[in-house]
């Protein structure tokens, strides 16, 4: 090969180098034009319910020629497994299930509270488990690392013991309320709308309650879309605050909106709204207490390492500018 052909061949590689690279910068810049966003609805977040099923979000990007996609997130973990995995953009996930995850060095921030549900308590059918130390030896059903697990932690911290105690059974939420009905387990840590449909149509009891054990629902961003497309993520907040503001004005509708969507039984859908608090969406010090509590145990229970700095995590997940920007 002749120098000349060699040079003008290395010159087009480097040239189409740095073409690559000035693409990849582009969007870490937010240069590139947003063309899709990707959420999460789930059956335990009543306002995605109510936002997916008006399709103000949809409206609010259509002049962008934006489209919006919804995936399923049937709880928690699933919701932060896509976030993690950047198969959506936004997802609901309860407050120190996603402290977990981002004690992990997944790059995702909080920027909005979808609510603050007593979702989740201990359930059992069998009259003989009435507390806590009841549970020794005994196999309990949750899904690992989500509230119901980490309810599941605080509640055995609380009384001196751990999950050594116990014979935890991990599955997913409506298994384990399967699970519970078919005798293969004693008690489930429940997640609404499921432990409320257990509640009326298997008679079972929530034997152990703790409202300020149940952490918030955030709605968490990819820290890469929040740095590219600032202005979409105030898009989705101001359509979620839409929609925050429409269930508390009409907690009748809300309630069969989510009866039909997550098929089940409208009275079954108005406890699971009755134990849910819509008034504090703006992520701040509430939250950042709640959280630093939750990984005070889950460290203890080696579920965050050791080697976490918990309060800067928490300082580091729990971001209100958004918010605060939108919300007057």
């Amino acid at each position: 090969m002749k120098k000349s052909a060699l040079f003008m061949l290395i010159f087009s590689l480097l040239l189409v180098i740095g073409v690559l690279q000035a693409c990849g910068n582009s969007k870490a810049s937010g240069n590139d034009v947003l063309k899709t966003v990707r959420l999460d609805y789930a059956y335990y977040s009543p306002t995605s319910l109510v936002l997916k099923k008006f399709g103000w979000l949809e409206e609010e990007f259509k002049k962008d020629d934006v489209k919006v996609e919804w995936t399923l997130s049937q709880g928690s973990n699933k919701a932060l497994e896509f976030l993690t995995s950047n198969s959506i953009d936004f997802g609901s996930a309860a407050g120190a299930a996603s402290l977990i995850t981002k004690s992990k060095e997944v790059p995702i921030q909080n920027v909005y509270v979808l609510s603050q549900p007593e979702w989740t308590a201990l359930v059992s059918l069998d009259n003989s488990i009435k507390s806590i130390n009841d549970l020794k030896g005994k196999k309990v059903a949750a899904t690992y690392g989500t509230d119901p697990y980490i309810f599941l932690l605080r509640a055995l911290n609380e009384e001196g013991l751990s999950e050594k105690d116990i014979k935890f059974v991990n599955l997913q939420h409506n298994d384990g309320y399967q699970a519970l009905v078919k005798g293969d387990v004693a008690a489930w840590a429940g997640l609404d709308p499921i432990m409320a449909t257990a509640e009326q149509e298997a008679n079972a009891k929530l034997f152990y309650r703790n409202t300020e054990f149940n952490t918030y629902n955030f709605l968490n961003v990819r820290e890469d879309f929040e740095k590219a497309y600032p202005e979409a993520v105030e898009k989705v907040i101001k359509s979620y605050e839409e929609a925050r503001k429409w269930i508390i004005t009409h907690p009748d509708e809300a309630a069969e909106i989510i009866s039909k969507e997550a098929k089940i039984d409208l009275n079954t859908a108005k406890i699971q709204l009755e134990r849910t608090n819509f008034d504090q969406p703006i992520p701040g010090e509430q939250q950042v207490t709640a959280l630093n509590a939750a990984g005070e145990v889950l460290q203890k229970a080696k579920v965050i390492k050791s080697n976490v700095d918990v309060e800067k995590t928490t300082n580091n997940l729990v971001e209100p500018s958004f918010a605060k920007k939108i919300i007057k």
